[in-house]
C-alpha cells in the first residue's frame, strides 16, 4: 500500500514510489495521481494503441522514432521502467499453446496503449514492451543458437566485481511515462485486469510464467532529486534538481550512442533482433559530492580537458547532442592524462572502444531506489555480448592501472562510486519471433 505520508510527495515523487511498490492498490492511486487538470496529460483519458500489433516494427528495439525529442534532437527515455525476470512455468520446452498465450498477453498492451501520445504542444511515451531470453532459456532446447547470435552466460567482468548471475528464462522490460500504465501492463500480464485503458484483455501469463525478480527504477530530470533520501546518497541531498540521474550529469546524447540499426542483428534467423545485457549497480555517492570538487567530478564522469576548460554547465545540457569527449580528442590522451592530470575520466575510457568512430553501445539505462540503496539499472543493447565486454574493458581501463598511470579503480573515471550486483545476458528476438523462441525459428 503507499503510505499515508506519500500524500504529501510530489505528484512524481508519488507515482515513482507507486511503480516501486507495484500491485493492485499501487495502481489505483498513481492513476489518481496522474488524472485530472493538474497534469500534463490526463492518464485517464489516454488513447488506445494499435487494433493489430503486427503493424509495430519487427524491431522490439526499435523505440527511437515514438520517443519524444529535447531541443538538442536527443531522444527523452520514458520516465518509469519496470523489469520482470521470468521463468518458463512448464517442463521441458515451450509448446505452440504457450507461444501464441504469450503472443496474446503482448499483443493486449500494445492495442491497450500507444507508444507515443501526443498533445496540443507535446509528446510522451505511451507504452513500450520488450520480451528478452536468457541463455538459460535457450539451453532448455537440444539445438544451439545459429552462429550469428553472440549471447554467452553472464560473467563478471572486472577483477573487482563479483556478481550474482542472472539466468531466468525471460525479461520483461516496461517503459512509460506514465507510472499508472507500467502498472496496469504488469497487473494485466498477471491476471488482475480483464480489461485496461477499456481494452480486453485477451490472454495473461498466469500459469505459463513464475515470476523470479521485479525491479524497477525511472530517468528523467527532478526524479533523482526527488528520490535522494536512501542508503548511497549524502544525508546533505545534494543531487541537482534538475538532474535526469544520480550522478548530476546528463547521458544518452545521440552522439554517444550508438543508433538502432548498429546493433541489430544483420543477418541469420533472428536478424532483427538485438542482444540485451542488464547489470544491477549500487550507488555509493557520499565523496563523489561531499569530498569530490566540482572540477574532479566533471574531469571524472568526462575528461580533464572538459574540466580544466570549463566546457560543462550545470548538468551538462549545454553540450547538445554529443559529450565532446571524441571532438575534443580525449580518448586518445587517455593515457597522458591519467600520468599528468592524475585522472582519466569515464566517457574518456569508454569511448576508445568505438567502432569507425561510432559508439558500439546503445543504452537505455535508468536509476533506481530497489531495496532502499541508490542504484543504477545499466540496459545496454548491442549487435552481440561481445561489443559490451569491449566497451566495458576500455571502461575498466585496467591497461592504465597497469602503467601505474590511475589506480584500479581510485581516479579513473567513476569506478569506486559502484558495485556491480548483478549481471545477464539476453536476445531480444525481432516481433515475429518474440513469444518463446526455438534456437532455430522457421
Amino acid at each position: 500500500m503507499v503510505r499515508p505520508r506519500d500524500q504529501g510527495l510530489s505528484r512524481r515523487a508519488f507515482v515513482k514510489a507507486a511503480v516501486a511498490i507495484g500491485g493492485a492498490s499501487a495502481l489505483s492511486a498513481c492513476l489518481t495521481r496522474e488524472s485530472g487538470p493538474d497534469t500534463p496529460t490526463d492518464a485517464s483519458d489516454l488513447p488506445t494503441g494499435v487494433p493489430d500489433p503486427s503493424s509495430l516494427p519487427r524491431r522490439q528495439h526499435a523505440w527511437n522514432d515514438a520517443l519524444p525529442r529535447d531541443d538538442h534532437g536527443n531522444h527523452v527515455p520514458p520516465s518509469h521502467r519496470v523489469l520482470l525476470y521470468l521463468d518458463y512455468a512448464g517442463e521441458g520446452t515451450p509448446d505452440d499453446a504457450d507461444r501464441e498465450t504469450l503472443e496474446a498477453a503482448l499483443g493486449s498492451l500494445e492495442r491497450a496503449y500507444p507508444r507515443t501520445v501526443e498533445g496540443s504542444d507535446t509528446r510522451s511515451s505511451g507504452l513500450f514492451v520488450t520480451i528478452s531470453y536468457s541463455p538459460s532459456y535457450f539451453d532448455r532446447f537440444d539445438a544451439d543458437l545459429p552462429d550469428s547470435v553472440d549471447l554467452p552466460e553472464p560473467s563478471a567482468l572486472t577483477p573487482f566485481e563479483d556478481p550474482a548471475l542472472d539466468t531466468p528464462d525471460a525479461l520483461i522490460h516496461l517503459a512509460s511515462d506514465y507510472g499508472s500504465v507500467v502498472l496496469g501492463a504488469e497487473e494485466a500480464l498477471r491476471g488482475e485486469q480483464g480489461t485496461l485503458n477499456g481494452v480486453d484483455v485477451s490472454a495473461t501469463l498466469d500459469g505459463v510464467v513464475e515470476r523470479v525478480d521485479r525491479r524497477t527504477g525511472f530517468i528523467g530530470d527532478g526524479l533523482p532529486a526527488d528520490h535522494q533520501d536512501v542508503e548511497g546518497i549524502p544525508d546533505s541531498e545534494p543531487v541537482p534538481g534538475d538532474s535526469p540521474l544520480y550522478m548530476g550529469f546528463e547521458s544518452g546524447m545521440e552522439k554517444a550512442q550508438a543508433g538502432e540499426d548498429a546493433v541489430t542483428i544483420p543477418e541469420g534467423p533472428f536478424a532483427g533482433g538485438t542482444t540485451q545485457q542488464v547489470s544491477k549497480i549500487d550507488l555509493h555517492l557520499d565523496q563523489w559530492y561531499e569530498q569530490d570538487s566540482r572540477s574532479h567530478r566533471v574531469a571524472s564522469m568526462f575528461c580533464p580537458a572538459h574540466a580544466e576548460e570549463g566546457r560543462v554547465e550545470g548538468t551538462g545540457e549545454n553540450l547538445g547532442n554529443t559529450n565532446g569527449v571524441v571532438e575534443s580528442g580525449c580518448p586518445a590522451h587517455a593515457t597522458e592524462d591519467a600520468r599528468q592530470e592524475g585522472v582519466v575520466g569515464h566517457a574518456q575510457k569508454a569511448a576508445r572502444a568505438r567502432e569507425d568512430g561510432d559508439p558500439l553501445l546503445l543504452r537505455r539505462d535508468f536509476d533506481s531506489t530497489d531495496g532502499g540503496q541508490a542504484g543504477v539499472h545499466f540496459l545496454s543493447l548491442q549487435r552481440g555480448i561481445e561489443d559490451f565486454v569491449v566497451t566495458r574493458t576500455a571502461m575498466t581501463g585496467s591497461d592504465l592501472a597497469r602503467e601505474g598511470a590511475v589506480g584500479r579503480q581510485s581516479n579513473n573515471g567513476i569506478l569506486r562510486y559502484m558495485t556491480v550486483r548483478r549481471r545477464g545476458n539476453f536476445l531480444l528476438p525481432p516481433r515475429e519471433h518474440r513469444a518463446f523462441p526455438t534456437p532455430e525459428p522457421s
